[in-house]
């Protein structure tokens, strides 16, 4: 019951995904971000528990509620860990009606072609079963696009959509989100040349199969309205890609029918040394601003 009770959450509801997926590799960038310098932690054990207990704070925040938050994409250590004794995916959606998605990716590959495709994923399969095990509605998984190379962007999206078909096989909805970079100078011709591609792959998957796709915000306004309405397409959510929170509600505002999923331009008002009552309060304020600009 939940599985279809999750699906028409993400479908119809209002509000945004929250990305809370900082692996090994950005996890110290984050928690510097966050006022935690590296010489605070000796190892990554500390490190992880150290993220772990911001990630806690956040999601038990008050402000952190399903009336603006639809999903949230954790990092494989989150899913694994607990939330006041509850497994993290589990707390979300039994405490606060929001679906749980899993970062499955394990970085990317050396450029090649202008961008940079995904790592292998060892073990795939036992993730995937893990993952529902653990309550995970669906998965998330990025790759990166630096030029206007139409090779590059194709082979791309063929890798996403290989393993997409996977996931789905699996029983998870997955997010396919292959992100432009926001400061190349051919962005416009590299989104025009991703689109044509998603297109052409969404057209290939099974009619009852829905995936959600996460895309960098684009140059043109509506410019990914196809792929909003596509019947594919469970939904389309906006990266942040290093845009500040003002740019990429602005961004986002241009773009009727998509919605955010933001990393670092969610969190970045808050603080370790904050009191709780002025850690919700900017969370609440990050949180209000996201979902207003989603509701375009």
């Amino acid at each position: 019951m939940s599985k279809i009770e999750q699906l028409e959450r993400i479908r119809t509801g209002e509000g945004f995904i929250a990305a809370l997926d900082q692996s090994g590799g950005s996890t110290p960038k984050a928690l510097q971000l966050y006022g935690i310098s590296e010489d605070q932690y000796k190892n990554e054990e500390e490190m992880f528990q150290l993220i772990h207990d911001m990630r806690t704070r956040i999601i038990t925040s008050p402000s952190f509620s399903h009336s603006n938050i639809l999903g949230a994409i954790l990092f494989e250590q989150t899913m694994e860990r607990l939330i006041l004794g509850v497994p993290s995916a589990n707390f979300l959606w039994k405490s606060k009606k929001i679906v749980p998605f899993l970062k499955i990716d394990k970085g990317l590959q050396d450029p090649e072609n202008g961008v940079r495709l995904m790592n292998d994923i060892p073990d795939l399969g036992e993730m995937l079963k893990k993952a529902s095990e653990y309550g995970i509605f669906g998965t998330k998984m990025r790759s990166v696009i630096d030029e206007d190379n139409t090779l590059g962007v194709n082979k791309i999206v063929e890798q996403q959509f290989e393993i997409g078909e996977i996931i789905l096989n699996a029983g998870l909805t997955p997010i396919i989100e292959p992100e432009v970079t926001i400061n190349i100078p051919q962005k416009l011709n590299a989104e025009e040349i991703l689109k044509e591609s998603l297109l052409k792959s969404l057209n290939k998957i099974g009619g009852t199969q829905k995936v959600l796709l996460k895309l960098t915000l684009p140059e043109k306004e509506n410019f990914y309205e196809e792929l909003v309405e596509h019947p594919n397409v469970l939904r389309v959510v906006a990266l942040s890609g290093g845009y500040s929170l003002t740019e990429a509600n602005k961004r986002l505002e241009e773009n009727f029918g998509v919605i955010a999923s933001f990393s670092r331009a969610l969190t970045q008002s808050l603080f370790v040394h904050q009191n709780n009552d002025e850690f919700n309060l900017a969370l609440e304020q990050s949180i209000s601003a996201i979902a207003t600009a989603s509701k375009t």
